[in-house]
């Protein structure tokens, strides 16, 4: 039995994805949460992003790795790598604004592991990726080795 030709694997190019994942430290706080996830905490995060195109280039490849290090590691550092992510409508977060306002990343959902997820592929994937034909299809959110959450399209 000898190996598949490569034309046939070109056909399916939609079952090809290429995956790269960053790790930054991240603070946040879960509103409404019934246990400890309710108080201000923060995770060394590990962010996985799962990557498709509808061809290959003509390398051969989904997309380099390094484009998705400049294009979405690099949005992670710039925007969320040490500082704390809290919800618009959080009732700390007036305080915090006046204490701290260098320190602080609002975005407009409760940010649990899903729902950064969910807006990693559904915002900043489509933003950041804009123009280069390469899709943001999934996302895994690591807040510990233990626990994670994914969203994918």
């Amino acid at each position: 039995m000898g190996k598949m030709p490569y034309l046939c694997l070109a056909n399916r190019i939609d079952m090809i994805t290429v995956e790269r994942y960053h790790d930054i430290s991240m603070g946040h706080r879960v509103v409404g949460h019934e246990s400890k996830c309710r108080h201000l905490h923060g995770h060394n995060y590990r962010i996985h992003f799962v990557c498709t195109a509808p061809e290959l280039d003509g390398v051969g490849r989904v997309i380099d790795f390094s484009e998705i290090k400049e294009r979405l590691c690099q949005w992670l550092e710039e925007n969320w790598d040490h500082k704390m992510v809290l919800w618009s409508e959080d009732p700390l977060l007036p305080e915090l604004r006046r204490l701290v306002p260098e320190d602080l990343c609002v975005v407009p959902f409760n940010p649990t592991a899903e729902q950064i997820a969910m807006h990693l592929v559904s915002v900043v994937g489509p933003q950041q990726l804009e123009g280069t034909g390469i899709t943001l299809v999934a996302c895994r959110v690591e807040e510990t080795r233990k626990c994670s959450a994914s969203y994918q399209l």
